[in-house]
């Protein structure tokens, strides 16, 4: 199914309906479905009319807009490849994905102006800037030659007069001298009718790069095939449909939020409520204001309203539906959110950008497999592999693959990476973590297999450690990790966020680790911590942590 699809259905169906609802700074906006698809074609003409290659690499830099909705669907039907981009980089780490992805045009958010403007001169490859909300017009100095409005100049043709295939001329500003153009000029005139364009289900159509929890990210290109698979999924496993009201409060930029949670709402006809920036308050007032049924959460948001001091289960009625992934979610934050919220229906997903949507563990399989992350969806080849590619017994670790539609196409630019990706073969993808199915094919994950540290030449999983200290009532949030030792190569440290108001020892951590733990796995380190350093989806960036204790050594 092509993405442009999913949205063309919904439009059908609901036109006069909500699409997007829009909280955030500049107060509330509306976008109705007939409107989002009507914009979404504005700027796939605007896109196709720049003559720019097949599958050419178009950025998104912004924060959860509306227009962010136009341009996913948009560059989905103009045959371009939408990289999305953090917000959250620094101007270096911005430039780096940028000039990694190939991108050709950036289509950023006024707010992140100042940004874009520090990496201007490390970017040549790129040949326009559209900016989002602001007041920028054609003409960056020393510019020639930038796209005008339809109706001015060699860019006027429409796509639709000129066959299915066949591109427009390239009036792009040359490489180093991009022009910048407002919103609203670069769509201005362009037509709201679907483009006439031959597309591929299994052509690349998104491109989203990793977090980064172990070094730089490497960017997952994957299909239009690949992410309907996954949108599917999701609609069934969340039971998404359209009379939902879907709370959008994590980064579009990820896939938790754009193809995990947006696309799926957009497939199902559902409306979307981008609240932005999330905060408790924020989230308690929408819910209240705009009667939000769904949602989806990284464990961090869903860690913070389980302790709000001023949660109002009054104000949250209509909210029955929390899915979340993105990192391991504490048993007690489930617990204390269940307890509070008696409605509520947790439904825990686990996948990846590479894979998508691989494992869902329903709210009516609570507390009996408490702990999995769930089995695979109808729809999605998952096993636990032994490292010859056959399956793991029940029981027995291995490292969890996926196989199926549902895959991406590879990393971008890294064939060794989409090599060892694949390395297994059989159409097997593999996901890098340990786990272990049960005699029902519920996964429980063991640990990333990189996170694995070897003490003494015994394999120790971090999570088994965390599991332990996550015990202790005192605890929010805790990573172990491995530091060097002069005897046993490496040792587990263990870094402990406490709950608000809570204390705690090292001595108590110690003791809870003995009482549950082989000796060898108790950490050698200790250290309570005021915060953590995350990526956008809430991960604990261990590679961080770890840094300081590996500099100037070889890890073993």
């Amino acid at each position: 199914m092509l993405t442009g699809d999913m949205l063309r259905r919904s439009a059908q169906r609901f036109p006069k309906k909500p699409a997007i609802i829009f909280r955030g700074p500049g107060g509330r906006r509306v976008v109705d479905y007939a409107e989002l698809d009507a914009q979404s074609n504005r700027v796939a003409h605007a896109l196709i009319a720049l003559g720019l290659p097949a599958q050419a690499k178009v950025s998104m830099l912004a924060r959860n807009l509306p227009e962010y909705g136009a341009v996913f669907f948009g560059a989905a039907r103009s045959g371009c490849v939408l990289n999305n981009a953090s917000v959250l980089y620094a101007p270096d780490e911005l430039a780096w994905t940028l000039n990694k992805s190939d991108t050709e045009v950036l289509i950023f958010d006024a707010a992140l102006a100042e940004k874009v403007h520090a990496v201007r001169a490390s970017c040549p490859r790129i040949r326009l800037y559209v900016e989002i909300g602001g007041g920028a017009a054609a003409g960056a100095a020393g510019a020639s030659a930038a796209p005008g409005p339809a109706g001015r100049g060699p860019s006027s043709g429409s796509p639709t007069e000129r066959g299915p295939t066949e591109r427009g001329p390239t009036d792009l500003a040359s490489p180093g001298s991009a022009a910048t153009l407002a919103w609203g000029d670069f769509l201005a005139g362009r037509p709201d009718t679907l483009p006439d364009i031959v597309l591929d289900e299994d052509a690349p159509f998104c491109m989203t790069y990793t977090g980064g929890t172990t070094g730089r990210p490497k960017g997952v290109l994957a299909s239009h095939r690949a992410r309907a698979v996954t949108a599917h999924t999701v609609m069934v496993e969340e039971d998404i449909g359209p009379r939902d009201i879907v709370a959008i409060v994590t980064p579009m930029f990820h896939v938790a939020a754009l193809n995990i949670m947006f696309q799926p709402a957009v497939l199902a006809g559902a409306s979307c409520v981008f609240v932005t920036p999330w905060s408790p308050e924020a989230f308690m007032q929408a819910v209240e204001q705009e009667g939000i049924t769904a949602t989806f959460m990284v464990p961090t948001q869903a860690n913070t309203l389980a302790t709000h001091p001023d949660l109002d289960t009054a104000r949250l009625h209509s909210w029955t539906k929390l899915s979340f992934a993105g990192a391991p979610m504490p048993d007690w934050v489930q617990a204390e959110l269940t307890r509070r919220l008696p409605g509520l229906r947790l439904t825990q997903i686990y996948g990846q950008s590479e894979v998508g949507v691989i494992a869902a563990l329903p709210w009516y399989c609570l507390p009996d497999k408490l702990g999995a992350v769930g089995r695979q969806p109808y729809n999605v080849d998952v096993a636990v592999l032994r490292p010859d590619g056959s399956p793991a017994a029940p029981g027995e670790l291995g490292e969890v693959a996926s196989r199926g539609e549902n895959l991406m196409l590879g990393y971008y630019n890294e064939p060794e990476q989409t090599e060892a990706f694949f390395r297994l073969g059989k159409g097997w993808g593999l996901t890098g973590d340990i786990g272990v199915s049960d005699a029902d094919g519920f996964i429980t994950l063991v640990d990333r297999a990189k996170d694995m540290l070897i003490s003494g030449g015994e394999n120790v999983y971090p999570k088994e450690i965390e599991d332990a200290i996550y015990q202790l009532p005192e605890v929010a949030e805790c990573a172990v990790f491995g530091i060097p030792h002069e005897k046993w190569g490496e040792v587990p440290a263990a870094y402990i966020l406490l709950k608000p108001g809570r204390s705690l020892d090292e001595a108590a951590v110690l003791a809870q680790c003995e009482a549950c733990l082989a000796r060898l796995k108790r950490p050698r380190l200790v250290r309570f911590v005021s915060s953590f350093p995350k990526t956008p989806i809430g991960k604990i960036q261990k590679n961080l942590l770890k840094e300081p204790y590996w500099q100037d050594r070889k890890k073993i």
